[in-house]
């Protein structure tokens, strides 16, 4: 009998942030949880440039082929998993909620939920977005907190020197309301293409 392929539908929201940045993703669910970190790198406009982990079912996937998470958890009493070990189609199931953490510094907390899991006449092989709202914000800007700082500064007080250096450091402009779904994908199409995350 033949294998039967599925796609898994994920809604993922960046935590404590409002209104929402959101994504909906269909994937490929025979893929890895290494993997699917890069899809979400790709789906938002994150760069992956730092560590991320995450937590599924009382159960803590990190990156254990990274020195630092290694060195870092020396005498942690939770038991670790390897992300690349993880297999969506044998950790996942509809309705499931589980958290993505995105750099430890700032800590993007990210909650994911699995709206459905279907089958699909082929394997699908990547990724592409459905739907989304509202920008990523950029990197290192001091997580939720700091984020929602510069937006209140954006609007209120758009000549202070906070928001002056924030547009510097992000190359001029930022629009906190675009979403541009055509380029996402265009990321998770040259995602799939490179082979990124495949290890």
């Amino acid at each position: 009998m033949a294998k039967q392929h599925t796609v898994i539908v994920l809604r993922i929201t960046i935590a404590d942030i409002a209104p929402p940045i959101w994504r909906r993703i269909v994937v490929d669910s025979d893929i890895s949880l290494r993997a699917l970190h890069h899809i979400i790198q790709a789906a938002f406009g994150w760069n992956s440039s730092h560590l991320h982990d995450y937590r599924i079912d009382g159960r803590h996937y990190c990156m254990l082929d990274n020195e630092h998470i290694v060195a870092g958890n020396l005498g942690s009493k939770e038991q670790q998993f390897d992300d690349r070990k993880g297999k969506l189609n044998s950790l996942l199931h509809p309705g499931q909620r589980f958290t993505y953490q995105y750099d430890f510094g700032d800590s993007w907390d990210h909650e994911i939920e699995v709206e459905q899991i279907e089958v699909a006449p082929e394997p699908m092989g990547g990724a592409y977005i459905v739907d989304g709202a509202r920008a990523c914000p950029p990197e290192d800007v001091g997580g939720s907190w700091g984020y929602s700082d510069i937006l209140k500064a954006l609007k209120t007080k758009p000549r202070n020197q906070q928001a002056k250096d924030f547009l510097e450091w992000v190359g001029g402009s930022f629009d906190p309301e675009l979403f541009d779904k055509r380029a996402a994908n265009a990321a998770l199409s040259r995602l799939a293409w490179n082979g990124w995350g495949k290890k």
